[in-house]
């Protein structure tokens, strides 16, 4: 069902495009916001974080937040696949070391959610956005998506706009609830969000998540 909504959407991008042309970012290609190429050569994320999340790029560089920005609240839904296509290799290679030294396998793709207001006001889940484009990447041959097990029914202030890390940790301390507890007891799970900054909201997650029975737990973010 995934494959045939990203086949739609791609159409519908197709379309788009014809009617309102659209040009990379950095180097100014036409047919997409930012284009893969571009943001292959961004620099790599650099800032010290938890050894169990996995961030791609430095949130730093202009046109990594420029095109995140589109994305979270411009609607620019479309940028969505490229940082998918680029987070999955990576994904790939993190994976088959964790197959290896700690048994990760048959993982759950979990999107970290927003409240009910939050997406309400946003019309999307950015962070679902990457999940369903990496589930149609991956095939269900290394994760599946698991979208109605993490939610947020507590509402928060937006942690980006708070600069203290202990500030940010207590603003989103009990703001997730696990519900279907039977589909990720004794589970690996596979966290993706978008942005990553002092990962106050991941280990929140996480917390939550082994506490409701999750084997394991690691996340992947496009910028740090």
């Amino acid at each position: 069902m995934h494959v045939n909504i990203i086949s739609y959407m791609g159409l519908l991008n197709t379309i788009l495009n014809l009617i309102f042309p659209v040009s990379c970012l950095s180097c100014g290609r036409a047919g997409a916001d930012l284009c893969a190429e571009c943001l292959l050569a961004s620099p790599g994320a650099e800032r010290e974080c938890a050894e169990w999340i996995f961030p791609l790029f430095d949130y730093r560089h202009p046109k990594v937040k420029d095109a995140l920005w589109l994305l979270k609240y411009k609607g620019r839904k479309r940028l969505a696949r490229v940082f998918a296509e680029v987070l999955y290799g990576r994904m790939l290679e993190e994976l088959s070391d964790l197959g290896v030294m700690e048994n990760f396998r048959e993982a759950l793709l979990v999107p970290i959610p927003l409240s009910g207001s939050r997406l309400r006001e946003r019309g999307f889940n950015q962070a679902l956005l990457l999940c369903e484009h990496l589930v149609a990447l991956d095939n269900n041959q290394n994760f599946r998506l698991e979208k109605n097990v993490l939610i947020k029914p507590k509402e928060t202030e937006h942690q980006a706009k708070i600069e203290d890390r202990q500030k940010r940790l207590k603003n989103i301390v009990g703001s997730f609830s696990v519900k279907n507890l039977e589909l990720i007891k004794k589970k690996n799970i596979i966290l993706i969000d978008d942005i990553t900054t002092t990962g106050a909201t991941l280990h929140e997650a996480k917390k939550v998540l082994r506490a409701a029975g999750a084997r394991k737990v690691v996340a992947f973010t496009v910028a740090h």
